[in-house]
């Protein structure tokens, strides 16, 4: 984790390996301090705290979730006594996403042997991100901590004379997706909005919706975007990403006309240029709300995280790619 200048005002504080809950976090020091999420478990909040103690001391004023992710609000409670603000949809969500608790169980589910030799036979893909998330976050301790500041499609802060924009533009990962652009200073926090290097993951909403927020981006033409997940980039990223959600969309709809379910899809569609990408085989991820999309489907159901990381293991095995996600 390192803390890294990006304007006069704002800062971003950036997870480097770009995995499942890798995100980045950003730092507006102006108006008594906005935090731009708060990372995925307390050890990492209370670091990212030391980090923005060296120009700020203090809880921030306000903290914006950019979505309802557990790696954007998990150390909410880290802040407290700050204003939390997110879109309207979001507190709702945050309980019915992945829960501390389900994460916990990740970690603690293969504790024993019979445990694991079960999960390797009938969910090896949970027992590997189980694996995966043990090296870095500990799930231990956290009790979730709500927004009270809700929006509906845009807020505006007046930070000593700088505004701050957050716009709503979800569903595209998760259905409470915010931007947070700051005009003067030419900077997007993009939260999952943008994912750089890595694979998105598309656990709700539709590419369709993904793409129209890629070109708002594109459209505010910033000098920085910091991503939810991935180094720092300019307009680049957002180009980079867009070009992926098309290519995966029509190679989805081709294997879709084909008769071919989401995984399937997923085991034949070539990983083009972004083979080199983190976690590659999240791919299915998108595949299945490209089909979702193709049916009609309702885009906020709750997603079935468990056959999820299954799938993207199984995709893995079958691509001869290192699992990860």
């Amino acid at each position: 984790m390192k803390l890294q200048q990006i304007s006069e005002s704002c800062f971003a504080v950036l997870n480097e390996k770009g995995r499942l809950c890798d995100s980045n976090s950003g730092f507006i020091n102006r108006g008594g301090g906005v935090l731009v999420d708060t990372q995925s478990d307390l050890s990492h909040a209370r670091r990212m705290a030391e980090l923005f103690g060296s120009i700020w001391q203090g809880v921030p004023k306000r903290v914006v979730n950019t979505n309802e992710s557990g790696d954007h609000v998990w150390g909410n409670q880290v802040f407290s006594g700050a204003e939390i603000i997110a879109h309207r949809t979001v507190p709702d969500r945050m309980m019915q996403a992945a829960t501390p608790r389900e994460f916990q169980a990740l970690l603690g589910g293969f504790d024993g042997l019979l445990s694991r030799l079960m999960l390797k036979a009938t969910r090896p893909g949970v027992l590997a991100i189980g694996r995966q998330l043990g090296q870095d976050y500990d799930f231990d301790g956290i009790e979730p901590t709500l927004p009270a500041t809700l929006f509906d499609e845009r807020f505006v802060l007046d930070l000593e004379g700088l505004e701050v924009h957050m716009i709503h533009v979800g569903p595209c990962h998760r259905v409470g997706d915010t931007i947070v652009h700051v005009p003067a200073e030419g900077v997007v926090f993009a939260g999952d909005v943008v994912f750089r290097q890595c694979t998105p993951m598309g656990w709700h909403g539709t590419s369709t919706k993904w793409l129209q927020a890629l070109d708002l981006i594109l459209w505010l033409d910033p000098e920085v975007i910091v991503p939810g997940h991935g180094p720092l980039c300019g307009i680049e990223g957002a180009m980079e990403l867009k070009a992926y959600l098309e290519y995966v969309r029509e190679e989805s709809r081709r294997c879709f006309a084909q008769g071919l379910n989401a995984l399937e899809a997923a085991k034949r569609i070539g990983f083009g240029p972004y083979r080199e990408w983190r976690s590659p085989a999240r791919l299915f991820a998108n595949v299945e709300s490209a089909y979702r999309e193709f049916r009609n489907e309702l885009m906020h159901a709750p997603s079935d995280t468990a056959n999820t990381f299954n799938s993207i293991y199984e995709v893995a095995k079958a691509r001869g790619i290192e699992v990860e996600f």
